[in-house]
């Protein structure tokens, strides 16, 4: 389902109809004379002097459903943003340039920032005032919308010269953010070391996760736990990477019915989260539970993976391939209503045989344990529940699945959220790099085509004459030139898909990318790359996405990809420019460790030791199946996997892999593995004794 808004009999359309985003198209029929960002909501300012204020949300955001209803509705307050103001709305999903932008200007004025953000423009588009969230009139503590606007309007007739400095100031100041200037520091595993320990003491030692309420997932904190371990043997840094998955897979965070994981968490133990649903949450969660499931084994985090990527089939995907955005928090206005269950719905859903067991499961009281609901998450396990019950533990198993079932049927017929059904290049990457790892991992040709779908989607349809990238696709449009992280998370896609099908026409597009990638984005000079595309006009300053957020930042993700796809095509020219990516990140590794999460992922491959494993058909194919098969479980973060066909000649390779894979064939029909430190290769190993030598001496 789409989320869009239905025609109020008593109104007209404004311009956002002519839009393709679902969340401009939710304010087309506000009395607000919007404009979507563009040179006509520019120049009419310009023209009339008139300040602008700017609205940047996105569709599945709950309190942006708010703030609509509450002010953008109310014609009233209507009518003085559109004889006072050029009123522009975003999409943050569409334009992340100009919300990461704008977003630094509200954190610098108020300490925070958020969603929907609200902010006050001179007409050459400098912040001089700004917010999130607020009400229609004044609380206390909290100032209403219709004063400020008048307080604005009353400070731009008045002393807009006051106005202007500050919009100066604070651009300055935005300015420094966006390239900010730290003294580098060199490159060693200290820096590792002390991210370790950053990450654990801020780490929740009861219920997981980082810092206070609200709580978000932080995957790629995660991921750079249990790379410590694996490099320093730091049983600690296990064991809250392990808290910290377990704890989110069981509580209401995960969806125990549909599946997949909610925005973040309301409360320290994951219980009440924010409902809406995004693809990056659930593809970077499921690439850290396949890291921790490879790590440790535990079944529950295979199974989290398969839900998640099940889900993803099942909801978030389009059907000629590209993977959905978003689902909301609401349905039916209400946050989470379609989410919970009150213990008399469950009572007359479930038979005497699974009711006990579920209700003991999943927390299901009278009383609820949200607002008189319950959010189901799961506090007993099957053994628990046995014990508890005198059965035996399958037989738990089969009460909870066929309950689950019944509720999810039910569940179906509600009325269910809205779906924001555009297509992002840069969260479609992270989900192509988490589809191709699981298809490998479990031997899952599904997941692979699905993976590999994805990626002639965007090659088919986001993409110009010229072959570079647009960002967003919707209704049969691609449009917004790519960002940085469009082409980083692709690029890191691809490296991932090709070990999962050994289709090198996937590194030969990987290449391609990383061309234009660095054509258009590298700075030569400084190191590192510019976020957005050369020649933008429309912005004030032109950053370099340095911190992650709840994705990986564009020059951590360049740099991680780029390190990787070198090592696979023996392009040290390549290899070079992570370096020099990882360089320009230094000071902030030291001095900002929680928000450089993943450039420690790619530092962790920098430092070593890396490998690239190649491995050789033997003559029987189940035999060479046996090797994949035993090496791809194994916890070998920096490790990449090459694969040449034993008939295959020299003269065959395609190029991007002919410098690694050249020279190299099988011994007496078996499957052989070559194992590769920066092009240098030990000697070769063959079968499946061979791998298990191979997997001691190098793990």
């Amino acid at each position: 389902m789409n989320t869009s808004i239905s025609e109020p009999e008593s109104r007209s359309a404004n311009r956002l109809i002519h839009e393709t985003s679902p969340y401009l198209h939710q304010h087309a029929y506000n009395p607000v004379d919007w404009y979507p960002w563009g040179r006509e909501a520019i120049d009419r300012a310009k023209e009339l002097n008139r300040p602008i204020f700017l609205s940047i949300g996105y569709s599945a955001c709950h309190w942006c459903h708010v703030m609509e209803h509450e002010s953008f509705e109310n014609d009233e307050i209507a009518a003085v943003m559109n004889s006072h103001f050029i009123n522009i709305k975003v999409d943050r999903e569409e334009r992340p340039d100009l919300d990461s932008i704008y977003m630094n200007a509200v954190q610098l004025l108020t300490g925070r920032g958020g969603w929907p953000m609200s902010v006050f423009l001179t007409p050459d588009l400098k912040p001089f005032y700004g917010g999130t969230y607020w009400p229609p009139v004044s609380r206390p503590r909290m100032p209403g919308f219709k004063d400020i606007l008048l307080n604005i309007q009353k400070i731009w007739e008045s002393n807009r010269e006051a106005a202007i400095k500050t919009a100066g100031e604070l651009t300055s100041a935005i300015e420094s953010i966006a390239i900010p200037q730290l003294e580098n520091s060199e490159l060693t595993d200290e820096l590792l070391r002390q991210s370790n320990s950053s990450i654990i003491d801020a780490t929740d030692r009861v219920n997981g996760g980082i810092g206070s309420p609200p709580k978000f997932p932080h995957p790629m904190n995660l991921q750079v736990l249990l790379r410590c371990w694996k490099r320093f043997g730091n049983s600690e840094s296990l064991q809250m990477a392990n808290l910290t998955l377990q704890k989110m897979a069981h509580g209401g965070i995960y969806d125990h019915l549909g599946c997949g994981f909610h925005r973040y968490s309301t409360d320290e133990s994951w219980l009440v989260p924010h409902f809406e649903k995004m693809l990056y949450d659930n593809a970077l969660l499921a690439t850290t539970y396949l890291d921790a499931f490879q790590a440790t084994g535990q079944d529950v985090y295979a199974q989290t993976v398969h839900e998640t990527l099940d889900y993803t089939l099942n909801e978030m995907t389009q059907p000629a391939g590209g993977f959905y955005s978003t689902q909301d928090a609401d349905s039916e206005g209400v946050e989470g209503k379609f989410f919970v269950w009150s213990e008399t719905e469950i009572d007359s859903l479930l038979d005497e045989t699974e009711l006990a067991a579920f209700k003991f499961c999943f927390d299901v009281t009278p009383q609820g344990n949200w607002e008189g609901n319950t959010i189901l998450n799961r506090v007993h396990s099957n053994d628990e529940a046995a014990t508890q019950f005198n059965i035996r533990s399958d037989q738990v198993a089969k009460q909870i699945g066929s309950a689950k079932q019944k509720l999810l049927e039910t569940r179906s017929q509600r009325i269910a959220p809205g779906r924001d059904d555009k297509i992002l290049v840069s969260w479609n990457g992270l989900m192509i790099s988490a589809m191709a790892k699981a298809a490998s991992i479990f031997e899952e040709e599904k997941y692979a085509q699905a993976a590999r779908s994805a990626v002639e989607f965007i090659r088919n349809n986001m993409r110009s004459e010229t072959g570079e990238l647009f960002h967003v696709y919707k209704d049969g449009q691609a449009k917004v030139s790519a960002f940085l992280d469009d082409y980083a998370c692709l690029i890191n896609g691809l490296v991932e898909l090709y070990q999962a099908t050994w289709q090198a026409d996937l590194l030969e597009f990987a290449l391609e990318l990383t061309d234009d990638l660095l054509e258009r984005f590298y700075d030569s000079e400084q190191g590192g790359f510019f976020y957005t595309p050369p020649g933008q006009s429309d912005l004030i300053v032109r950053g370099k996405d340095s911190r992650d957020s709840a994705t990986p930042s564009g020059n951590a993700m360049a740099a991680y990809a780029i390190i990787r796809l070198s090592r696979m095509c023996g392009r040290t020219d390549l290899d070079s420019i992570a370096v020099k990516t990882l360089e320009s990140l230094s000071g902030q590794l030291s001095q900002m460790p929680l928000a450089s999460g993943q450039a420690f992922l790619a530092l962790d491959f920098h430092l070593g030791p890396a490998y690239e494993i190649v491995i050789i058909d033997g003559d029987q194919p189940t035999e060479t199946e046996a090797v994949l098969k035993k090496l791809r479980r194994h916890f070998l973060p920096n490790a990449v996997f090459l694969r040449r066909a034993n008939d295959m000649s020299d003269d065959q390779l395609p190029p991007a892999l002919k410098t690694i894979l050249q020279g190299k064939t099988s011994r007496d029909g078996q499957p052989t593995i070559y194992c590769c430190e920066l092009g240098t290769c030990s000697e070769p190993v063959v079968g499946l004794e061979g791998v298990q030598a191979l997997m001691e001496r190098i793990s």
